[in-house]
């Protein structure tokens, strides 16, 4: 050691025991970090702007005006899977009478479950949206991955809950799940009441991405129709009507599937249709639907598929005179021939 303090020597060559300033790099791994965040955006942008010409599909639930319990808010983009099986738990909801505040814990439970995708597969034989176990009792592994089955049975084993509408939504979850992790549903309740206005009241779905270019069959859309309305009385599907007209009519032929409203119905007839309606624009993609209609709004897949337009509004496709609007207590749904 040298007699100087801090210092020594190695090999003849004086060394310090205080290491040099290191220089600062933080401004440039600041701008490295935000031109990557930048590079992403833009990616998402482009996607976005190309969804007519084939860009990824993407589905929104939104809620508008002052009624609901949120208010106006809007749910995070959803895949169109997700947002066929959000609107599907929803509607088996609604079919069944249940209130909103079961449809919020049902989707909010698949949401922790599942992330709103159908699994085949999970923890030890859990399978499905809700993670469902056959050796539990809830049906068999084909029964489970039906998710009209597998949330029938959800709601019937929240039905006997006593009081379950009055409970915290993640003590009302667990008490139908029976999780190993009974406080994680808590979590997704501002999104899942987000969705469930949109599906049943205040609000809309809203699916952006290319137009259908296949044909669709409407036989399989009125059969799941069929299902998903079970027992409900309040509508009807009448016998297939012929091509459709409009706006989009010009541009291929397309055939319908309408629903009609019993008289009498009531606030119940017109949730039933409202939730009936996002479910069309949901499985737009997968069924080949390019048009609903309901309740004076239209929406039209393609790239405007980002919004439901007014009666009358230009694109709309539904204004005075327009054989493809809806009238009171109708859903109609075109699918591309």
């Amino acid at each position: 050691m040298d007699a100087s303090y801090g210092s020594s020597t190695v090999g003849g060559v004086p060394q310090t025991d205080h290491p040099r300033p290191r220089r600062r790099r933080r401004p440039l791994r600041w701008a490295a970090g935000f031109l990557v965040l930048v590079a992403v955006a833009g990616y998402f942008v482009v996607q976005r702007e190309s969804n007519d010409n084939g860009g990824v599909p993407y589905c929104t639930a939104s809620v508008e005006g002052k009624s609901g319990a949120t208010g106006e808010g809007q749910f995070d983009e959803m895949s169109p899977e997700q947002a066929v099986n959000a609107a599907t738990i929803a509607a088996v909801g609604v079919s069944k009478g249940m209130p909103d505040r079961a449809v919020t814990i049902a989707l909010a439970t698949a949401m922790q479950e599942s992330a709103l995708r159908n699994l085949d597969h999970g923890d030890r034989d859990s399978l499905g949206l809700f993670q469902q176990r056959p050796s539990q009792g809830w049906g068999t592994p084909d029964q489970i991955m039906d998710p009209v089955y597998s949330a029938g049975i959800f709601y019937d084993r929240l039905a006997e809950i006593k009081g379950y509408s009055r409970l915290p939504l993640t003590v009302a979850a667990q008490k139908v799940q029976l999780s190993g992790f009974p406080q994680a549903y808590a979590k997704h309740e501002p999104e899942a009441t987000v969705l469930t206005s949109a599906f049943t009241g205040a609000g809309h779905l809203t699916c952006v991405g290319p137009a259908p270019v296949g044909a669709g069959d409407p036989a399989k859309v009125r059969a799941q129709l069929t299902r998903l309305l079970g027992k409900n009385p309040l509508y009807a599907l009448p016998a297939a009507a012929g091509g459709g007209a409009g706006e989009n009519a010009g541009a291929a032929t397309e055939s319908e599937v309408t629903l009609v409203a019993k008289p009498g119905g009531g606030e119940p007839a017109a949730r039933t249709g409202q939730v009936l309606a996002q479910w069309a624009v949901a499985c737009s993609r997968e069924l080949g639907i390019t048009r609903v209609s309901y309740g004076g709004k239209s929406w039209v897949a393609g790239k405007d598929g980002d919004r439901w337009r007014e009666r009358g509004a230009a694109g709309a496709g539904n204004g005075s005179g327009d054989p493809g609007a809806a009238a009171p207590g109708q859903v109609r749904i075109f699918v591309r021939g």
